[in-house]
């Protein structure tokens, strides 16, 4: 679902800001008052393209969302705590912490961004242990690398591009796999407290018995929205040592296993439809395939044909 929102009332965009984001305070200081926010709605995530033709200073209380933000066009000065930042066209950031009053002075500031809410990185990673059970956060504004960076700006195009404006309630398995995707490559591209490599205990814990409660869990459930922290739950590990079992036991992801169980369904439909009341790009997206030609590309390196053929031996 896609809204778009447009004003040049200062008291309209205060109550915009307010409902959407956080509490506001806003003080035009250069130019006449014009926001312009066109929102896209995955669900558990939001992705935002905002535009301030104007400057202004803008005082927010916290979100209870973790935004990444990349600067388009403009300028933008951020203060969060003692911490202050400075984004300019090109930029990647962590726009905020969820927790933490955001102040910020922008000068015709473009920007798209992605707002993830609360536990959504839990359900792709494990914080690092302790006495406590902790949420993960990020530590960092900038991303760790070009590369790193790069990456999530090819991922949140694709997601963008291919996935937004549809709904999650009609393509669950899509809408799901997107956004775990890009909740994945944003824990990758920013320093943060998630622990990436496995313990001792996950170790030890990756072994056949893990594999074959996941698997069993996995193919059971490949029609719904399931996380990786869903199937480290049912294998009664954490999602590191399901991770390493994948990996020692069979060479791939417990993703990638994923995606080839939905293959496998995503082949027996199009043998068992009609071509006349079926097409090849809506299946694709029944079982979680964005993209009509990497689905394609993975059909063709399983089955050796196309998967138009396959619909039209019927």
């Amino acid at each position: 679902m896609i809204s778009v929102f447009e004003t040049t009332d200062l008291d309209k965009a205060y109550e915009m800001l307010s409902r959407t984001y956080a509490r506001a305070r806003i003080t035009v200081t250069g130019g006449r008052p014009s926001m312009r926010i066109a929102q896209m709605d995955l669900g558990p995530l939001f992705l935002d393209h905002v535009t301030f033709a104007m400057s202004h200073r803008a005082d927010l209380g916290p979100m209870g969302r973790t935004a990444i933000g990349r600067a388009i066009a403009g300028h933008i000065h951020c203060r969060i705590g003692r911490d202050v930042i400075e984004h300019n066209p090109g930029d990647l950031f962590v726009g905020n912490h969820p927790d933490r009053d955001l102040h910020t002075d922008s000068h015709n500031h473009d920007g798209e961004y992605a707002r993830f809410p609360p536990g959504i990185f839990a359900q792709v990673a494990d914080a690092a242990p302790g006495r406590v059970a902790r949420p993960i956060h990020f530590t960092g504004y900038r991303p760790v690398s070009l590369r790193a960076a790069s990456l999530w700006n090819k991922t949140y195009d694709h997601v963008r591009d291919y996935v937004a404006g549809l709904s999650p309630e009609a393509e669950p398995l899509l809408v799901g796999s997107a956004v775990q995707i890009l909740a994945s490559v944003t824990l990758s591209a920013f320093p943060n407290t998630a622990l990436q490599d496995p313990t001792i205990e996950d170790r030890h814990d990756a072994h056949p018995a893990t594999l074959r409660r996941a698997i069993t869990f996995i193919e059971e459930y490949a029609h719904q929205d399931i996380t990786p922290a869903d199937m480290a739950a049912a294998a009664r590990v954490t999602i590191r040592a399901l991770q390493l079992a994948f990996r020692r036991h069979l060479g791939m992801t417990p993703t990638a296993y994923l995606r080839r169980v939905r293959l496998e369904q995503a082949h027996r439909q199009l043998l068992e439809a009609d071509p006349a009341t079926t097409t090849v790009s809506a299946v694709a997206m029944q079982w979680g395939f964005a993209s009509h030609s990497s689905f394609t590309a993975h059909y063709r390196a399983a089955y050796g044909v196309l998967p138009s053929a396959t619909l039209r031996r019927r």
